[in-house]
């Protein structure tokens, strides 16, 4: 592309695509699907964390590239490196890649343990590791939401 407005609109609106899919599906599941999950007997709440966490984890693994991705595209291509840009988008950056890190450490810590678990019909082995990716997930949503907040000085 040409023009340099049009490139940056177009790689600031993949990039907040991307942070709100993130972002609202973990607020999604912290406030409304895990206590909704109530309903369900323990065994039916750990088979549909699995299928929700299956596909929720799928979505992640494609949106976090496209956020970091597009954030250094921005910055490198179109903004002059991190010299020409402010504190605000510093620490969008530090958090950004501070949410990669929990991500990964969910998908390959209690989630690979969660998948073995149901594998394995160790019920409470998969519990635990469900509770973990919760209060990982909730750390993370934190991370997001502060992100979010800090995009508004940018």
């Amino acid at each position: 592309m040409k023009n340099p407005l049009l490139m940056l609109n177009v790689l600031l609106a993949l990039h907040l695509l991307g942070a709100v899919l993130w972002v609202g599906g973990m607020a999604f599941a912290i406030t409304v699907l895990r206590p909704s999950l109530a309903a369900l007997e323990p065994a039916q709440r750990l088979a549909l964390h699995v299928q929700v966490f299956r596909r929720f984890f799928r979505t992640v693994w494609h949106v976090m590239p496209i956020v970091l991705l597009t954030g250094y595209a921005m910055v490198f291509g179109l903004l002059g490196g991190f010299r020409g840009v402010g504190v605000a988008v510093h620490v969008m950056h530090g958090l950004g890649l501070m949410m990669a890190v929990v991500f990964l450490a969910v998908y390959f810590g209690p989630w690979r343990t969660l998948r073995g678990a149901m594998v394995a019909g160790e019920i409470a082995v998969a519990a635990a590791a469900v509770n973990r990716i919760r209060w990982l997930i909730v750390a993370n949503l934190v991370l997001g939401l502060v992100t979010v907040g800090v995009a508004a000085f940018s």
